[in-house]
C-alpha cells in the first residue's frame, strides 16, 4: 500500500495550495510515482482548483475523475440524510483505487469556502479516521494575536486527536506576529500535545508573504469576469495591494495613489483613467496594478486609442458590468489562489516552504520508504535541494533580460543561488518594477561604475599581454558584463556565470577560455547533457561544443562527463559510443574509440569505461547478452561518450523527443571554473535549472559535494 499524508486546514484563508505546492514537491523529490487525491471538491461541476493547480503544475497527468470522490454538495447530501456510512465507503474505496496505482499518495481536505467552518473541521478529521492516515494540519494565523494561534490549534488538535488520528505535523501558517513571539509561541503549541506521546509532532511556523497573500489582475479578471479593454502579457500578473474606489476630481484623486493600487472607478469617468496612466508613468508618483472600470461602461474609440498609442504603457485596464458598489464587495471576497502559470505565486510557496519548512525532517516523518527510481521531476528537485544546501553567488551578465529578471526573482525566493545581475541599476529596476518583479536579495552591478573596474581592467592587460592587449583595451573589454562578469569568476567575486539568453555561445564562452582556462591536465572544453528519461538520468557528452574530437580529446570528454555525473548524483558506467561493438566492426572511426578507450582507461583506472560499444549494447540490458554478455558496462551504461559533434547532436536531440525526455544543458565541462551558456530560446525554468547547476558545479569545485 503506498504511503499517505492527508493535508487539512482548520479554517478558511489558510494558504493549503501553497504548502501543498511544497509537500508535493518534496515527495517528487525523493518518491517514484505520487498520486493525489481529494475525498470532497467544492465546485458542483466535477473541476477542482486544487487538483488543476498540482496535476497541471507538476505534470502528473492525473485522471481528474479518479482522484475525488465527492462535491462538498453530494457530501452534505448524503450526512444530511443520515448517509455518513456511504460517504465513508465510497471514499475509502475511491482512495483504495489510487494506492494501489502510486508510490504515495498525498490527500486534500476540504477548501472551507462555506460558512461551516466547524462542521468541515469534523468532516476532514472523520476522513482521516477512516483512511487511517497521518494528518499534517494547517493552521492559519492572519491577523490573530498570539493568544488566539494558540486557542485555535489546540482546538483543531482535540478534534484530530480525540479520533486517535496521527498528527505528523502541524503548520501555523500566514504568521503575522513579530519575531520576538514566535518562538515562545512555538514553545506553548509543542505544550500542547500529549507529553507521554513517544513521537510529537512536527512544528514549523510560516510567516505571512504578501506576494501569496495578494490577487493578481489575472484573479480579478478570472474572479469577477472582466473584460480585458487593455494588458500586455506581462501585466497580467501584477499583484494587487490595496484597491483605490476613485470617484472625486482628478487632483484630488490623485493625492490618494498608493504603489500597487488597483484603482476602481467608474467606466465613464475617462478623466480619472487617464490620471491613473499618466500617474503610474510618472517617476513623480507611485505604480498602481491596474484600473477596474465599473457599470458596464466603455472608455469611448477615441480614449481606447489613445492609450493603445501610448508608449511604455504599463497599467492593466480591466471593465466590469457590476456598478462600484458591487464590484468592491465581490473584491473584497475574492481569494488566495495560486495558478499553475503564476510562476511568481509558485515559486514564492516553494520558497516560503523551503525556507521555514525542515524537508528532510519532514520527509523523513512522512516517507516510509524510498525508490531506487529517478524521474525527472526528482532529478529536478535534487538539483534545486543540492544548491540550496550552498547558496553560490551566480552572476548573470545579460541582467535587464525579461526572463533573466523573472529567474532572478524566483531563484531569490528559493535561496537557490545569490544571485548577481550585470547592468545599469536604474535600467534594471525600472524594467522590473514594469514587469512587476520583486528583486529584493538579488546584487546589481554596473561594470561602468564598479569600484573593481580598474583592478580587473589591470589583472586582464597583465593575463592577455603576450597578446598585445593594453590597460585602455582591458578597460574597454571590462565594460562588456559578460568579460566583467567572467573575471568576477576568476577573481573569486562570484562563483560561477550564467549567460547566453541574448549573446551567443561564442560571445559567453570566449572570455572563460581567454583568462579562465581549462582545469589541469585537461586540454578541452566540452559540454554534457543530463537526458531525463522516464524512470532515469543519463550524461551524454559531448554533443555541443566539439565538432571532431582526437581520441586525446575523447579520453578526456570521457573522464570530465564522468565527473559531471558523479557531482549530479548518477552511477558513472562510461560507453565509449560506436557503430561497432567490441571487435565487430572496423575502420578509422571505430579506431579512433579503441584507442580513445585505452587512454581513458590509463588515465582513471578507478572507473568503469567500455567501447567501442553500440548504442542499443549501451542501453539495453537484453542486447547487451548477446553482444557483450558479463560486462559491466553493456546494457547498463549511464554515460554515453559520443564520437563526434554529428553523432552526439543529432542522438540527444532524437532521444528527448522520441522518448520524451528532458535534455538539461549543454553544460560546460573542463573549465577551472563553473561557466555555462543557454540557448537564446531559454525559458525561465531553463535558466532556473542552469543557474542551479552551475551552483552545483561550484559547490563540486569548492569540495562541498
Amino acid at each position: 500500500m503506498a504511503n499517505t499524508l492527508y493535508i487539512s486546514a482548520t479554517a478558511e484563508r489558510s494558504g493549503k495550495s501553497a504548502i501543498t505546492l511544497g509537500l508535493m514537491r518534496l515527495l517528487i523529490g525523493r518518491v517514484g510515482k505520487v498520486g493525489f487525491f481529494r475525498p470532497i471538491i467544492q465546485d458542483s461541476t466535477g473541476y477542482d482548483h486544487e487538483f488543476h493547480l498540482i496535476n497541471e503544475y507538476f505534470g502528473l497527468n492525473l485522471p481528474a475523475e479518479q482522484c475525488y470522490a465527492y462535491t462538498l454538495e453530494e457530501a452534505r447530501r448524503l450526512i444530511n440524510s443520515g448517509q455518513t456510512n456511504v460517504l465513508m465507503e465510497h471514499i475509502l474505496e475511491t482512495y483504495n483505487k489510487l494506492t494501489s496505482q502510486y508510490d504515495f499518495v498525498l490527500c486534500q481536505g476540504t477548501d472551507f469556502l462555506g460558512k461551516h467552518g466547524a462542521f468541515e473541521v469534523e468532516l476532514n478529521a472523520d476522513i482521516a479516521a477512516t483512511l487511517g492516515v497521518p494528518v499534517l494540519l494547517i493552521h492559519p494565523a492572519i491577523t490573530s494575536s498570539a493568544d488566539e494561534v494558540k486557542a485555535g490549534a489546540n482546538a483543531a488538535l482535540e478534534v484530530f486527536s480525540q479520533r486517535g488520528i496521527e498528527i505528523a505535523s502541524l503548520i501555523i501558517n500566514r504568521m503575522d506576529l513579530q519575531a520576538s513571539e514566535l518562538d515562545a509561541v512555538k514553545e506553548e503549541i509543542l505544550n500542547l500535545f500529549n507529553p507521554k506521546a513517544s513521537v510529537k509532532p512536527l512544528v514549523y511556523m510560516i510567516p505571512e508573504n504578501n506576494i501569496l497573500g495578494r490577487p493578481s489582475m489575472r484573479d480579478v479578471a478570472k474572479n469577477l469576469g472582466a473584460e480585458v479593454l487593455y494588458c500586455e502579457q506581462n501585466l497580467i500578473d501584477f499583484h494587487v495591494d490595496d484597491y483605490l474606489v476613485a470617484a472625486m476630481h482628478l487632483g484630488n484623486f490623485l493625492n490618494f495613489i498608493k504603489e500597487g493600487h488597483l484603482i476602481v472607478t467608474p467606466g465613464d469617468r475617462e478623466d480619472l483613467l487617464m490620471g491613473a496612466v499618466v500617474a503610474s508613468m510618472s517617476k513623480a508618483y507611485p505604480g498602481v496594478s491596474g484600473v477596474l472600470l465599473t457599470g458596464g461602461f466603455r472608455p469611448s474609440t477615441a480614449v481606447l486609442r489613445l492609450l493603445d498609442g501610448m508608449r511604455n504603457m504599463s497599467v492593466p485596464v480591466l471593465a466590469v458590468k457590476t456598478n462600484t458598489y458591487e464590484t468592491l464587495t465581490a473584491l473584497k471576497m475574492l481569494r488566495d489562489r495560486i495558478d499553475p502559470d503564476d510562476t511568481r505565486k509558485v515559486h514564492t510557496a516553494l520558497g516560503n516552504f523551503d525556507r521555514y519548512v525542515n524537508s528532510e525532517e519532514l520527509a523523513t516523518r512522512i516517507v516510509e520508504n524510498s525508490v531506487s527510481r529517478m524521474t525527472p521531476r526528482m532529478f529536478e528537485y535534487k538539483l534545486m535541494d543540492q544548491a540550496r544546501k550552498h547558496p553560490m553567488r551566480i552572476v548573470l551578465p545579460e541582467g535587464d533580460e525579461e526572463r533573466i529578471l523573472r529567474a532572478a526573482e524566483a531563484l531569490a525566493a528559493r535561496e537557490t543561488a545569490q544571485i548577481i545581475l550585470l547592468g545599469k541599476p536604474e535600467l534594471i529596476q525600472e524594467k522590473a518594477k514594469t514587469l512587476s518583479i520583486s528583486l529584493v536579495g538579488t546584487t546589481i552591478i554596473d561594470p561602468a561604475n564598479s569600484p573593481k573596474l580598474e583592478e580587473y581592467a589591470a589583472t586582464y592587460a597583465e593575463l592577455r599581454k603576450k597578446k598585445g592587449i593594453t590597460l585602455d583595451e582591458a578597460r574597454d573589454r571590462m565594460l562588456d558584463t559578460t568579460y566583467f562578469g567572467t573575471m568576477m569568476v576568476y577573481q573569486d567575486d562570484a562563483d560561477g556565470l550564467v549567460s547566453g539568453a541574448v549573446n551567443t555561445t561564442a560571445n559567453t564562452v570566449r572570455p572563460a577560455l581567454e583568462f579562465i582556462k581549462t582545469k589541469p591536465g585537461f586540454s578541452i572544453v566540452s559540454s554534457t547533457f543530463l537526458m531525463c528519461l522516464k524512470d532515469r538520468v543519463l550524461a551524454f557528452g559531448d554533443c555541443a561544443i566539439n565538432p571532431d574530437p582526437t581520441s586525446e580529446q575523447l579520453a578526456d570528454i570521457a573522464i570530465t562527463t564522468s565527473e559531471t555525473a558523479r557531482i549530479f548524483g548518477i552511477e558513472s558506467r562510461i560507453a565509449m559510443l560506436s557503430y561497432s561493438t567490441g571487435t565487430s566492426g572496423k575502420g578509422e572511426d571505430v579506431d579512433k574509440v579503441v584507442e580513445a578507450t585505452k587512454i581513458a582507461k590509463e588515465r582513471a583506472p578507478e572507473l568503469l569505461i567500455e567501447g567501442p560499444l553500440q548504442y542499443d549494447a549501451a542501453i539495453d540490458p537484453d542486447v547487451a547478452k548477446t553482444k557483450m554478455p558479463g560486462n559491466p558496462v553493456a546494457g547498463k551504461a549511464t554515460v554515453f561518450i559520443f564520437p563526434d559533434l554529428n553523432t552526439g547532436n543529432n542522438t540527444y536531440k532524437a532521444v528527448q523527443r522520441a522518448a520524451d525526455a528532458i535534455a538539461i544543458g549543454p553544460i560546460l565541462q573542463g573549465l577551472r571554473k563553473p561557466v555555462n551558456d543557454l540557448s537564446r530560446g531559454c525559458t525561465v525554468p531553463d535558466i532556473i535549472n542552469t543557474v542551479a547547476i552551475t551552483a552545483i558545479q561550484a559547490q563540486a569545485e569548492k569540495g562541498l559535494i
